[in-house]
């Protein structure tokens, strides 16, 4: 593996506007349902103006992403087809896919869009429509179910021709890394899954708190529907039965409809927007196919790496985390790679309640993928879109302990790619 070098931006870059729907179904949610996919971008990108106090002919250039526009929602070059929504039509953008890292490698593209100077404004977002799809030769808000038979061809695209493609794209073998770890740090079957119930069961608390999240009813209340008086004897009983050798059923993200967007400019302009400017410090990137089973621990600390010694941070800077957690047991481990808790300790932490959102090493404050819902592409972007919240203290009842004023992003997706962003507030 060849390390990446990563300098500094030419001229500092802030965000200034955020925008984001509910990830939810679309067909289960009275104020979504009929919806295409053009109007949630479209929805999304005008909250974001709408924050940073802009109109559509301020935003010089839009970046528009999602994992698969083809197999989703039958598109080629979506952002020509969802311009309109939001004012843009005739304005310059490009759309881009790199499957569930799409919402990180956007910002970044905006990022570096902006510290080039080739342009002021730009706003960036993605979207997926991930519960349906579409219906061959009729309207788009018209979508079918989606199958298993449908998504397992789909999976293995992600995964290099020669020699992985057999493995396809499911939760089985995102296992591998949490045997490593099993076998480094002496943990037992047991422990795992007491820790990863326990991730489960905080993701929840904070969602049952976030109006955007798509799963929100307590483990409380759902223990109770089955007989049991304590949450953690439901997460752990046949009830939630697993899906692979270490999750359960609460362990995998819902695939979800969702969008959002945010807005960036130069920070030397940020000030005279309406929030307080959130500035994008640096954004590492690696990338690797899955030939190898342990490529995301190895991308994930080589990203790391690149935007600790770009910003001349250290994970003891970091007051909140976030990783995309599609597959729960990489909240721990990528949070223990990119430092922000102790190696072979982080499980610990996770057991006494510390990443919780109201603890003092929070991860992952709007619920994680597996209570807040997977929009594939638009997760990410969902996630910088919290981060920027909680760091203007806007987050309400699922607002951090302390306030931060230092978020890191593990965004990873695909299979190959792996981006973390360093945001900041500026002062």
């Amino acid at each position: 593996m060849v390390e990446g070098k990563l300098g500094k931006y030419a001229r500092s870059v802030s965000i200034i506007g955020i925008g984001a729907t509910p990830f939810c179904n679309i067909d289960e949610d009275p104020d979504m349902k009929g919806l295409t996919e053009g109007e949630f971008f479209g929805h999304a990108a005008l909250m974001a103006m709408e924050d940073a106090g802009l109109e559509p002919r301020d935003v010089d250039y839009f970046y528009h992403g999602s994992a698969n526009p083809k197999f989703f929602n039958f598109a080629a070059t979506p952002n020509m087809q969802v311009a309109e929504w939001f004012g843009m039509r005739g304005k310059g953008s490009v759309h881009h896919s790199e499957a569930c890292c799409s919402g990180y490698v956007g910002l970044e593209e905006a990022v570096k869009d902006v510290a080039s100077g080739a342009h002021d404004i730009v706003l960036t977002g993605c979207v997926e429509m991930a519960c349906g799809l579409p219906v061959m030769g009729k309207p788009a808000h018209i979508r079918r179910t989606i199958t298993t038979e449908d998504v397992i061809p789909d999976l293995e695209a992600i995964m290099d021709r020669a020699y992985t493609r057999a493995l396809g794209g499911g939760h089985i073998g995102q296992d591998d890394w949490m045997d490593l770890y099993r076998d480094e740090y002496g943990l037992t079957e047991t422990q795992i899954d007491d820790v990863l119930n326990t991730m489960s069961y905080h993701g929840r608390r904070a969602a049952a708190l976030n109006p955007l999240a798509m799963l929100r009813t307590p483990f409380e209340e759902i223990a109770k529907q089955y007989g049991f008086d304590d949450p953690m004897e439901y997460l752990r009983s046949p009830f939630n039965p697993k899906t692979t050798q270490y999750l359960r059923v609460t362990g995998n993200a819902p695939s979800a409809d969702g969008a959002a967007c945010v807005i960036v400019c130069p920070t030397e302009m940020a000030s005279k927007f309406k929030q307080k400017p959130i500035e994008v410090l640096g954004i590492g990137a690696s990338c690797l196919e899955l030939m190898q089973p342990h490529n995301e621990m190895e991308i994930t600390k080589e990203a790391a790496r690149q935007v600790y010694e770009t910003t001349g941070l250290t994970p003891e800077d970091i007051d909140l985390l976030l990783v995309n957690d599609f597959v729960l047991c990489s909240q721990l481990l990528a949070a223990e790679e990119v430092g922000y808790l102790p190696k072979g300790e982080g499980w610990k932490w996770v057991m006494e309640g510390r990443t919780a959102f109201d603890g003092d090493r929070p991860i992952n404050p709007h619920g994680g993928r597996t209570s807040y819902g997977h929009a594939y592409g638009a997760s990410g972007m969902a996630d910088v879109y919290e981060a920027v919240l909680q760091l203007r203290g806007q987050a309400g009842s699922h607002q951090v302990k302390n306030q931060p004023k230092t978020a890191m992003l593990r965004g990873f997706g695909g299979g190959q790619n792996c981006r973390i962003p360093i945001l900041r507030t500026v002062d």
